[in-house]
């Protein structure tokens, strides 16, 4: 139950930036505008994975059997998801982080990411080598 209700604030405070503001003291703007360059990153990846997704399922359609499209495009969807709720939540953390002086957090989201990416191209890999087509 614990656990829930630190999810459910962690949330609210992607939508309350003044009580993100309201901790510590202010950063170096320098800091901040990294912080925010990273988020954006994280975005771009999740609309590359999002588009990869879409282009899989509809691009891919006389070239793949039904199952393995559909579960290429579910994956890059899924990862890209992750990466867009992945992306706020870091960048919250970071920035209370940096406001109240202490370590910036940690995180094993980009080797998980990296492993989907690594797998769906292993994946796409068997594809074209054993010719899956539909």
């Amino acid at each position: 139950m614990g656990r829930l209700r630190g999810a459910r604030e962690a949330v609210r405070l992607w939508f309350a930036p003044s009580r993100v503001e309201a901790e510590g003291a202010t950063p170096d703007y320098r800091f901040s505008l990294a912080n925010e360059r990273t988020f954006l990153a994280w975005i771009r990846t999740a609309l590359a994975l999002i588009g990869g997704g879409f282009a899989v399922d509809q691009f891919l359609t006389h070239h793949l059997t039904h199952w393995v499209r559909v579960a290429l495009s579910l994956a890059l969807l899924a990862g890209g998801v992750a990466c867009t709720l992945r992306a706020v939540n870091h960048w919250v953390r970071c920035e209370r982080a940096m406001r109240r002086g202490t370590d910036l957090p940690q995180s094993r989201f980009p080797a998980s990411l990296a492993i989907l990416v690594a797998v769906i191209a292993v994946a796409m890999v068997a594809v074209v080598l054993f010719g899956w087509a539909g």
